[in-house]
C-alpha cells in the first residue's frame, strides 16, 4: 500500500503538471472516493475495467463514475471538501490511479500499514517549520497501552498532527467493542458488525477530540481518521495555547477544559518557534518568570511575564489544565532538557506541585530517526485535585511516592529508518508464529477465520514497557 500511494503521488506530479503538495490533495480525494465506495456501495463503483484503461472513451467513463462518487463524498464530508471542488485530474491520469488503487481494500488493510503509508505521503508534503514531526506508531501504541482507554473516557490530543495518537487510542477501544459484540452475538457475524458499527461511530464522534494549529494537517487528519474508522467529527483547527474563549463555538461546546480523562500528545518543540504573544503567555504560570529561594529550596512564580517561551513548556501546563482533577492522566512526549536542564527547574517544580508523575520513559535516540535527531522521553502524569495541592502547600512539602521508570533501548529501527529484528547469538533472526483473525466473505456474508502466519520479530521493547507499567500500576492500586 505504501508503494501504491507513493507511485500514485509521483504519477500525478509527473503527468498532471502539479506540484507535489497539490498532487497530494488530489490523491486524497481519490482515497476518499475509494473508502466511500467500500463503505457504502453494494456494487463496486471505484474501478477501471480492462477495456477502459487504454482508450479515451474508457478514460471518460472512469472520470464520470469517479466524479459521481466524489459528489457523494462532498455531501458526506462538507467540512473537508467544498461543494464546487472538482477532481483536478486529466481522464487518463485518473484512470491510471484508479487501476493502482482498486486492487486494495483500504478499510480492511492493516491499520499500521495504512498509518505508515498515509503519514509518509502527508509528511513529505505538509511537514512545516513549526517543529512538527510525526510520532512513530510504536510510541503511540506504548502510550495508549499504558493508559488503556475505555469506551466512556474522553480522549484528547491538543497537538494532534496527523492523528497518530488519536487513531491508536480509537482503534484500541474499537477492538474491545468488536470483541464484546462478537461474544454477545456468537456466530451472528453480520449482526455483531452492525451493533459494533453503531457503538464505534458514537464513540469516535463523542469521545475522541483532536486539535491542531495547522489547518492543512487538520484536514489531512480528518481523512486519516475516516480511512481508519470513521471519526472525523471531533477534530478542530485551533491554537490549543490560546484562551478557550477564542476557539470556535463547536470546540467550546465540547467543554474539554478540566474534563479530559486521557490525553496523549507530542507537542511542537523548539526555541526556534517561541511563543511571544503576551496575551497567551500571561495565561500561564509557566509563561511568567520564576525566582528560586535557595534557603527554602523552592521556586516562586512572579508577576513578570516572560518575553517568550518554547511551546512545549506552555503545552505542559495546558495539558494538565485539560485533565479531570484527581483522575485525568496524560502521556506527553517531551525533550529531555525539560527533565534535566538546570535552568528549567521551575518547570519541574510546577509539574511536581500540580501532578503526580506516574512514569518516565526514556526513548532511544533513534526513535524519531531518520526524520529528526532529538532525545525525548514520554512523561505520564496524573492531575492532582485542588484540595491535595492546597494540603501539600500548607505542609510545605510533597510526600515521596514511587515512579515507574524505563528505557526504550530498542525501537525496531536504526538511525537510517531501517527495520531491526531480534537475533540469536549466532545472528539468526528470530521467527514467531502469530494467530490472526482473517475476514472473508461467503455469498456476501462476512466470516472470520483464524490463520497462523510466521514473521520476523521486530527488535522493539516499547510494548513490553507498557505491559510492565500496567503490572506495576496494578500493584500500586
Amino acid at each position: 500500500l505504501l508503494f501504491a500511494f507513493r507511485r500514485c503521488h509521483n504519477y500525478i506530479a509527473g503527468n498532471q503538471g502539479l506540484q507535489k503538495p497539490q498532487a497530494f490533495w488530489e490523491l486524497l480525494k481519490l482515497i476518499f472516493c475509494k473508502i466511500h465506495d467500500e463503505r457504502n456501495n453494494d456494487e463496486v463503483e471505484f474501478f477501471a475495467a480492462a477495456n477502459e484503461r487504454h482508450s479515451v472513451n474508457g478514460h471518460l467513463k472512469v472520470q464520470k463514475r469517479i466524479g459521481a462518487l466524489f459528489q457523494q463524498v462532498k455531501d458526506d464530508f462538507p467540512t473537508i471538501f467544498e461543494k464546487p471542488e472538482p477532481i483536478k485530474l486529466k481522464p487518463g491520469v485518473l484512470a491510471y490511479l484508479v487501476t493502482q488503487l482498486q486492487m486494495y481494500s483500504l478499510l480492511e488493510s492493516d491499520i499500521d500499514v495504512k498509518g505508515r503509508a498515509y503519514e509518509e505521503i502527508v509528511g513529505s508534503n505538509l511537514r512545516g517549520d513549526r517543529g512538527e514531526f510525526f510520532t512513530p506508531r510504536n510510541v503511540c501504541r506504548m502510550a495508549v497501552a499504558m493508559l488503556d482507554p475505555a469506551e466512556k473516557q474522553l480522549v484528547l490530543d491538543p497537538a494532534c498532527g496527523t492523528g497518530g495518537f488519536l487513531i491508536t487510542a480509537m482503534n484500541h477501544v474499537i477492538e474491545r467493542i468488536r470483541v464484546a459484540e462478537m461474544t454477545k452475538w456468537a456466530n451472528k457475524v453480520k449482526r455483531a458488525e452492525q451493533a459494533a458499527t453503531g457503538r464505534i461511530r458514537k464513540y469516535a464522534d463523542k469521545f475522541i477530540v483532536g486539535i491542531d494549529f495547522n489547518p492543512e494537517l487538520v484536514k489531512a487528519t480528518k481523512m486519516n481518521m475516516v480511512m481508519n474508522n470513521d471519526g472525523e467529527g471531533g477534530l478542530f483547527q485551533a491554537n490549543s495555547l490560546e484562551a478557550p474563549a477564542t476557539w470556535e463555538a463547536a470546540l467550546r461546546k465540547r467543554h474539554i477544559m478540566g474534563n479530559v480523562d486521557l490525553l496523549f500528545t507530542n507537542p511542537p518543540f523548539g526555541s526556534k518557534i517561541p511563543v511571544t504573544d503576551r496575551s497567551i503567555l500571561e495565561q500561564y504560570d509557566l509563561g511568567h518568570s520564576w525566582s528560586y529561594d535557595k534557603s527554602a529550596d523552592h521556586w516562586n512564580v512572579t508577576e513578570a511575564v516572560q518575553k517568550s517561551q518554547p511551546p512545549e513548556i506552555l503545552f505542559i501546563e495546558r495539558c494538565v489544565r485539560f485533565l479531570k482533577p484527581g483522575t485525568g492522566r496524560a502521556a506527553i512526549v517531551l525533550p529531555d532538557g525539560i527533565l534535566g536542564s538546570p535552568g528549567l527547574g521551575y518547570v519541574r517544580d510546577w509539574i511536581l506541585r500540580n501532578t503526580r508523575v506516574l512514569a518516565s520513559i526514556d526513548l532511544h535516540p533513534d526513535t524519531f530517526q531518520p526524520d529528526v535527531s532529538i532525545q525525548t522521553s514520554v512523561l505520564v502524569l496524573q492531575r492532582k485535585t485542588e484540595d491535595l495541592i492546597a494540603l501539600e502547600q500548607a505542609a510545605g512539602k510533597i510526600n515521596d511516592y514511587p515512579v515507574f521508570m524505563a528505557v526504550a533501548n530498542h525501537v525496531g529501527h536504526d538511525k537510517r529508518g531501517n527495520k531491526t529484528y531480534v537475533r540469536d547469538s549466532k545472528g539468526n533472526e528470530h521467527i514467531e508464529e502469530v494467530e490472526e483473525q482473517i475476514k472473508e466473505y461467503e455469498d456476501g456474508t462476512p466470516v472470520y477465520r483464524k490463520q497462523t502466519t510466521r514473521r520476523k520479530v521486530r527488535d522493539d521493547n516499547t510494548l513490553q514497557i507498557a505491559q510492565e507499567f500496567r503490572r506495576w500500576l496494578s500493584e500500586q492500586d
